[in-house]
């Protein structure tokens, strides 16, 4: 396949007519797939592959048959900007901001206590996945009572609006009882109607209003009115004296907007700051995959360590299984050349290990792409040690925030890329609860439709 800036990529295809063991269900000739092995691949090819089902493994391309496979795998991919964390994320993201700055390790109920982050952390974000809705606050609700005066509440809004001149607090309303069933057509004339004296009997005890109080107001009418009296004491004053003249509507609106009671961003809760005495400094590191950089080189021994103790935790392979140069194989070599173009992101395209270091030591390392449409997952390990912490689910939002921040340098960057769903396989029996956005329509935010073979 030919690419563009005189670059080209190199692969060998090697069919998909027969099956090969699959490691999911561990069907020995069930996995049919088409693939390849990328000796060299620019950023844009493998851009069009996986927008068409294609994934790497570290140089090996592959695309499952999906008709004919045994475990039929559907890319996930999510629209970081209109991503809106979910109760349980949060959760996850003051958990951290609380061990951070108190070195509390508590679980919280119902937390995973074996997370295998290579999957379970792509559907711990997929299924809680919302999209931003309009404020549920109408403006009928904002509308001021004290300001747009109602015929029920007419003498209180008058004395509210002589105590908001004056700038005391406010009084109870006068003690004459108001006439709460008087007909329109006889307020204002010189005779009360017989319906509006016989408000003013005095009931039986145990029955009807007491008429030596006022009448009875919704909290939160009485709420709002407060915060408007508040909003106008805080405004300017003119050379008269009194408050400026500023539209209520404009007050309420300007003052909701900046309040703390808008849904908080991922962003809020990763970048809230730290007290001075915390216990703990989180640093997150974006290290190029290349021997040649010096960062990368320095660190190599210490991932590749954490790479086997993970593996042998979580996915109980032997020590032969995850040695160094498994590790290199797996998620070190990469066919993507790197790019650097002014238009794009300050990072470059390419591969990455997005390096999580607590107290001088790594704890996570999240394998990532990043391509000229978006960020693409590979892999995620972690120290076991710190599996209360949830990092596969941290370490996603972390990644769709990473994405947001791309997008404000490459604006076509805007996607988010979590690898595969698998249905059918009963080991991501786990992954039922991704089950309720298959009955609903909101499915097709993550299982991305690409385009057919003939395409």
């Amino acid at each position: 396949m030919a690419a563009a800036d005189r670059s080209s990529s190199i692969v060998e295809y090697f069919g998909g007519e027969a099956g090969y063991r699959c490691g999911y269900c561990k069907n020995v000739t069930g996995n049919l797939s088409h693939g390849m092995w990328a000796h060299s691949m620019t950023v844009q090819d493998y851009q069009d592959l996986i927008d068409r089902g294609w994934r790497r493994s570290g140089k090996y391309v592959y695309k499952p048959i999906m008709n004919q496979t045994c475990c039929p795998q559907y890319t996930i991919r999510c629209r970081p900007l209109h991503f809106q964390p979910s109760k349980s994320h949060k959760k996850v993201l003051k958990k951290m901001l609380k061990f951070l700055a108190k070195g509390d390790s508590s679980k919280v109920a119902g937390d995973v206590t074996e997370e295998p982050m290579d999957s379970h952390r792509e559907d711990a974000v997929a299924c809680s996945f919302v999209l931003k809705n309009d404020s549920d606050i109408s403006q009928s609700e904002l509308k001021p009572l004290s300001v747009e005066e109602t015929e029920r509440v007419e003498t209180e809004d008058n004395n509210e609006e002589e105590e908001m001149k004056k700038g005391v607090t406010m009084k109870k309303v006068e003690s004459e009882p108001p006439q709460t069933c008087v007909d329109k057509d006889s307020t204002g004339s010189g005779e009360r109607s017989d319906s509006a004296k016989l408000v003013h009997t005095t009931p039986k005890p145990g029955k009807g209003a007491d008429l030596s109080k006022p009448p009875c107001r919704k909290a939160k009418d009485i709420r709002k009115e407060r915060k408007l009296h508040k909003l106008l004491q805080n405004q300017p004053h003119t050379l008269e004296g009194s408050p400026s003249q500023v539209e209520p509507q404009i007050l309420l609106s300007q003052n909701s907007k900046s309040k703390a009671n808008q849904p908080k961003s991922i962003e809020d809760f990763i970048f809230a700051s730290l007290p001075d005495d915390a216990t703990h400094q989180l640093e997150v590191r974006l290290v190029p995959v290349s021997f040649e950089d010096p960062q990368f080189n320095s660190s190599f021994s210490q991932s590749a360590t954490l790479f086997a103790k993970y593996q042998m935790a979580i996915h109980k392979d032997t020590p032969s299984e995850c040695g160094e140069y498994e590790f290199t194989r797996f998620l070190c070599d990469s066919p993507l050349e790197a790019e650097n173009p002014p238009s794009g992101p300050d990072c470059g395209y390419g591969s990455f290990h997005q390096q999580y270091w607590l107290e001088g030591k790594i704890i996570a390392v999240g394998v990532i792409d990043v391509l000229p449409y978006c960020v693409s997952s590979v892999y995620l390990y972690y120290d076991p040690d710190y599996t209360f912490l949830s990092l596969g689910v941290y370490s996603a939002l972390r990644e769709i925030a990473f994405t947001r921040q791309l997008h404000e340098k490459a604006s076509e960057l805007c996607y988010y890329y979590m690898g595969f769903y698998i249905h059918s396989c009963p080991k991501m029996r786990y992954k039922d609860i991704l089950g309720f956005y298959l009955r609903s329509v909101s499915a097709r935010n993550f299982f991305y439709q690409y385009p057919t073979e003939e395409d």
